[in-house]
């Protein structure tokens, strides 16, 4: 056990960074990061002995992550009315870094899960592309063309100050 607990610990922090930027909500975040732990203990046994333990974890939470933008997409998103601040909703931050935050944040949200998921491993954990290819479960020419074009879509984005948009093409 004190293997295991060695092998997990260190990589927490960044499995919970990792879950913020994707759900933007730390309570949800947190739970996503517990369900991790919780399916990474009770499948200890499953791990390659020779596989990245840290490449392990995040394909994991990544993969925990998917399966709820999934479910959501069937169901929807509801919240309460009560649950929403109204201060929140009429102040808008008063430095200039937040809202260029706030401008980020918003274009990560509007771009396709895959190239959001590749530029927060990359970019924010600093993974590898084989890393990340790995946790993925992706070729890693897709990889990098999806960071090339997710940081594309972005900085487009950030210079048009308009939104994100997908480029769907009609099958026959």
């Amino acid at each position: 056990m004190t293997d295991m607990g060695q092998l997990i610990e260190p990589v927490i922090p960044g499995l919970r960074r990792y879950a913020n930027a994707l759900v933007r909500d730390p309570a949800e975040a947190d739970d996503l990061v517990q369900d991790c732990l919780e399916r990474a203990v009770t499948r200890w046994g499953q791990r390659r002995g020779d596989g990245d333990t840290r490449s392990w974890l995040y394909a994991i939470l990544h993969n925990l992550a998917v399966n709820r933008w999934r479910s959501l997409r069937r169901r929807g998103v509801m919240a309460a009315i009560e649950t929403v601040d109204p201060a929140f909703l009429s102040v808008a931050p008063a430095q200039e870094h937040g809202l260029a935050r706030a401008d980020v944040l918003r274009a990560l949200d509007q771009l396709p899960d895959e190239y959001r998921a590749v530029i927060l491993l990359v970019t924010v954990e600093g993974l590898s592309y084989a890393e990340t290819a790995r946790i993925l479960g992706v070729p890693l020419g897709t990889v990098m063309s999806r960071l090339s074009r997710g940081r594309a879509r972005l900085a487009s984005a950030m210079a048009e100050d308009t939104p994100v948009r997908c480029h769907l093409r009609r099958i026959k």
